[in-house]
């Protein structure tokens, strides 16, 4: 894998991007997260202008609406060139198969279609909030689980999931289905608003292919060196699988 670590741009413009993506991280050309705060703000401009600079592309929009909308949706995304997309396991598998057709559609004649996950359960939610909330009364990694599984039958490249879900879904589902984790942080710091969290060694030792990781570099003082600290963290991991 050539780029695990995918840098959250959570900011609302193009000049506050600037502030969290100082050119001398951006130099390093990461992968990076362009979610709903800053796409709906920026549009598809700022997507293409950071395609023309280089970078890889995770557009964080979590689809969920009818089948046909989604698709509609996906077959423009693709258009934009993104490395990968994301829509809502609790959709269902119609609209998820849904989602790949749209994005085979949208994607130009030679290119890489984008990468398709879904979001299982997102790493605000805990057991207690699943329950009360959401009224599901299964544990949390049982859900996770059988939304994988579903993911996995409806042809998607694999899910958003909680570190501490990682090994359990490609245990339901395929080694080589993805699973991309957010909630996480370096072990000095707090968890916000996150629920189910880990240190960048601790999820690559728990099964994760890929890491989003935003306080910790966009709010360090010394952005390139925060990444280069959370990579090496990721590589450390590796000896504890």
């Amino acid at each position: 894998m050539n780029n695990p670590i995918i840098i959250a741009l959570d900011v609302s413009s193009r000049e506050e991007l600037e502030k969290v993506l100082p050119k001398s991280l951006s130099d390093l050309k990461p992968f990076v997260k362009v979610g709903m705060e800053l796409f709906y703000q920026e549009g598809p401009a700022l997507v293409k202008a950071l395609k023309e600079e280089g970078f890889k592309i995770f557009l964080d929009l979590k689809l969920h609406d009818i089948p046909t909308t989604v698709r509609k949706a996906m077959r423009g995304l693709a258009k934009l060139g993104v490395d990968m997309v994301n829509v809502h396991a609790a959709g269902g598998a119609k609209m998820m198969n849904e989602a790949l057709k749209g994005l085979e559609e949208g994607t130009p004649s030679g290119a890489k279609r984008p990468l398709l996950i879904a979001v299982t359960q997102l790493t605000s939610t805990d057991q207690e909030m699943l329950e009360k909330e959401i009224l599901i009364n299964e544990p949390i990694e049982d859900v996770v689980c059988a939304y994988a599984k579903l993911a996995f039958r409806s042809g998607l490249d694999g899910v958003v999931c909680s570190p501490w879900e990682a090994s359990l879904v490609k245990q339901a589902t395929a080694e080589t289905f993805i699973t991309v984790t957010p909630g996480i942080r370096l072990a000095s710091e707090q968890a916000d608003d996150q629920k189910r969290i880990a240190t960048p060694g601790k999820a690559r030792a728990l099964g994760s292919d890929y890491i989003v990781v935003g306080r910790s570099i966009t709010r360090s003082d010394n952005p390139v060196e925060a990444y280069q600290q959370i990579l090496k963290e990721w590589e450390d991991g590796y000896v504890q699988r």
